[in-house]
């Protein structure tokens, strides 16, 4: 596991480093020499597709061709450019011009994030866990900030082992997450996964008890039954009951709970519609680097692992 120094544009802009980098022209001169990385928010992009910023009091341009990479080849559109304004950039200082009457420092957030995929995103090994901030949401899975604007994909089917419908389900864009790194191809593209994250079978099953009821979600209504989730990790299957939509909120009272075939058999009480902020993920590993991760337990004939 490598030391991270770069972290989702966001995490450096209140550090007292930054600050103090950002204070005054002489300080950003000083962040220029030793080409440190610094943050700052977007306060437009103009006509030319210019990012502009307010830094140590002076203007400062980010130049279109320097706002990403893969801007100048075309293989990034320009709405990664326009999506920054009013949000904070990472960007390397690269010269200040004070030939005019007010100083102008040109900056770059391409070179920062050269640097960051040089020096972390190439290095990373599958198995690494890594910090990460939500920015989109797709059908198909949630696209993350890994360093200094650089994404990520996490498939919808690596977010939880509990099913859900969209990524929405579980998180919201400028959500700040902790991530595996499941695989990463040769054009250094990385794509993430999620649940070894959120404990095993075992670990969220111990948080209930048989002849509990307690609350959960409605994650699908099949002929069969209804399946609750309990835990982003753990979900129980319910007895069919009329009028009970996916989405809804349930007291579910637990009939038992089956380890050797990681079941948990409910009935439901009660749903309803609810606008109930969820609670922040819990995390049972939040840094270091895993080798495999086995959800099912040792007593349970069928078995559910990751081996990186």
């Amino acid at each position: 596991m490598i030391k991270c120094n770069y972290h989702p544009e966001g995490g450096l802009i209140d550090t007292p480093e930054n600050i103090a980098a950002c204070s005054s022209v002489a300080a950003l001169s000083e962040a220029m020499e030793s080409g440190r990385v610094l943050e700052a928010v977007t306060l437009m992009c103009d006509y030319d597709h210019n990012l502009v910023l307010n830094i140590a009091g002076i203007r400062g341009i980010i130049p279109r061709t320097e706002g990403a990479v893969g801007i100048a080849e075309g293989n990034v559109r320009d709405i990664a450019l326009i999506s920054r304004v009013g949000k904070p950039v990472c960007f390397i200082v690269e010269r200040i011009d004070c030939t005019g009457d007010e100083p102008v420092a040109y900056l770059s957030r391409r070179a920062a994030q050269e640097r960051c995929q040089r020096d972390y995103i190439d290095r990373l090994l599958p198995g690494d866990i890594v910090e990460a901030k939500v920015t989109h949401l797709e059908n198909f899975g949630a696209f993350c900030d890994i360093g200094c604007g650089i994404a990520a994909l996490l498939p919808i089917d690596a977010i939880s082992v509990s099913r859900i419908a969209h990524p929405s389900d579980r998180l919201r864009c400028g959500d700040r997450i902790f991530a595996v790194v499941k695989s990463v191809d040769p054009f250094g593209r990385v794509s993430l996964t999620h649940r070894e994250l959120l404990g095993t079978w075992q670990q969220n099953a111990e948080k209930f008890a048989q002849g509990e009821t307690v609350s959960g979600t409605v994650r699908t209504v099949e002929d069969y039954g209804i399946f609750v989730e309990l835990s982003p990790n753990l979900a129980g299957l319910a007895e069919p009951k009329a009028g009970v939509k996916p989405g809804q909120r349930a007291s579910v009272y637990i009939k038992s709970l089956l380890p050797g075939k990681m079941k948990v058999k409910l009935i439901i009480i009660d749903s309803f519609d609810s606008t109930v902020e969820q609670p922040p993920i819990k995390y049972f590993i939040s840094e270091g680097h895993i080798d495999s991760w086995r959800y099912s337990p040792d007593c349970c004939s069928k078995t559910i692992e990751t081996v990186f």
